[in-house]
């Protein structure tokens, strides 16, 4: 298979992945405009455990032999099909008369696509030669982000016009264009692999080796606390906004649409950025310039300059700084992972991402109901200033560059 077309397969898969994560964004606003609780809004996070829980069945999903499909489509298929038909029922499921049903959709939605995930990398491990890393990590950021553009951007207002019919119709729409990709493409053989190990085994083996590398405690640190002031800020952005007056439609054009651009922007200077400086101080330029929006959120929402000029670069600028941190941030995850346990690994520390976002929500959903909103964003400001200290402790050799050294050693042996 040639490198455009593993590209190209890889990018569709991260798209349809992207879809749904993008239309559950905007939830927030949609159900603030309803009329919900910031404080109910908060805890909405905890529909995507499935994404923190994923790490539990991974090693099933890694060791799955090969099979008539392939070893990874046996998995992905079916999971592409599950999703469009949820995005279906999810069709007649309006919040304003089928809140519980649709809540219970979204969950299904984040278990089956954290899902898919786990097959999907496994893929991505299976197809790149070494040479392809990068531009097989771009393709994954970029593909998950511009599903997330069209499925929270484009589509949602779209939707405004159309109805909510419409939206996720469309997403499964989309999700089987990516099932018929898929069907085209056929993956390499791969011999079973002789005597594995059950997957539990294969978990704790990896925790332990995980705790026992040198500054393997600090890594995860690192690793689920980056995003937690800005998570904060990211969850209360918008129903900040419809309070202030703007409408569904207005913020999935702006956070959904330009916003993602700037997002997808923000990545590749954030792969750049990896690319040319050491873990460490990559870590710790993409940490000082995310607590730029930071700053301009917490003007907006304090009411110092809260014209529609100083909101549009507030969005704009915490998009752009998010996805220069989230990729930095990723480069450094896949740096560390242990190449013993494949995709299990990275979904190892993709775990520990997602859990560090979890108290999030409700934390500021709390904070602002009993504060306001420029408490709860000073907040975010202040714990995005304090995790700087973490990846100062980091030694200036980290482990994972004598690792890449290791591995690129064994590839040319």
């Amino acid at each position: 298979m040639s490198r455009a077309a593993k590209l190209f397969w890889l990018g569709s898969l991260y798209l349809v992945q992207g879809l749904p994560f993008g239309v559950q964004a905007r939830l927030p606003e949609v159900l603030r405009s309803a009329g919900m609780d910031l404080a109910s809004i908060g805890f909405l996070g905890l529909l995507a455990s499935p994404w923190l829980l994923k790490v539990l069945w991974a090693p099933a999903v890694d060791a799955t032999g090969p099979g008539r499909l392939g070893r990874r489509r046996r998995w992905i298929l079916p999971l592409q099909a599950s999703i469009a038909a949820v995005c279906v029922v999810a069709a007649f499921a309006p919040p304003e008369t089928h809140l519980g049903l649709l809540l219970g959709l979204v969950f299904l939605m984040n278990l089956l696509t954290a899902t898919l995930d786990v097959a999907v990398d496994g893929l991505a491990v299976d197809l790149l030669e070494p040479s392809e890393l990068g531009a097989g990590n771009a393709a994954q950021v970029v593909g998950f982000k511009v599903g997330g553009l069209l499925g929270g951007g484009l589509l949602a207002w779209f939707a405004e016009v159309y109805g909510w019919a419409f939206l996720f119709v469309s997403v499964a729409g989309l999700v089987l264009v990516g099932f018929a990709i898929t069907l085209a493409f056929r993956e390499p053989a791969r011999a079973p692999a002789k005597d594995e190990d059950p997957p539990r085994k294969v978990l704790l083996a990896l925790l332990r080796r995980t705790f026992a590398t040198r500054g393997g405690v600090l890594v995860l640190a690192i690793v689920a606390t980056y995003k937690l002031g800005e998570k904060i800020a990211d969850s209360l952005w918008g129903p900040f906004l419809i309070d202030a007056g703007w409408t569904v439609g207005e913020l999935g054009l702006l956070r959904g649409t330009r916003g993602m651009g700037a997002s997808i922007l923000g990545s590749l200077v954030g792969g750049a950025l990896a690319g040319r400086l050491p873990r460490r101080s990559a870590l710790r330029a993409a940490g000082t310039l995310r607590l730029v929006p930071l700053g301009l959120q917490l003007v907006v929402t304090a009411g110092a300059a809260a014209e529609e000029r100083m909101v549009v670069l507030a969005t704009l600028a915490e998009a752009f700084g998010g996805g220069v941190l989230t990729t930095v941030l990723f480069a450094f995850m896949m740096g560390r992972a242990d190449k013993r346990a494949g995709a299990t690994s990275f979904t190892l520390y993709a775990a520990v991402e997602v859990l560090g976002k979890f108290p999030a929500g409700p934390v500021a959903g709390l904070v602002a109901t009993g504060f306001g909103y420029a408490p709860a964003f000073a907040l975010a400001l202040g714990l995005s200033a304090l995790w700087l200290v973490l990846p100062a402790r980091l030694p200036p050799a980290p482990v994972q560059r004598s690792a890449r050294s290791e591995h690129a050693a064994e590839e040319g042996a």
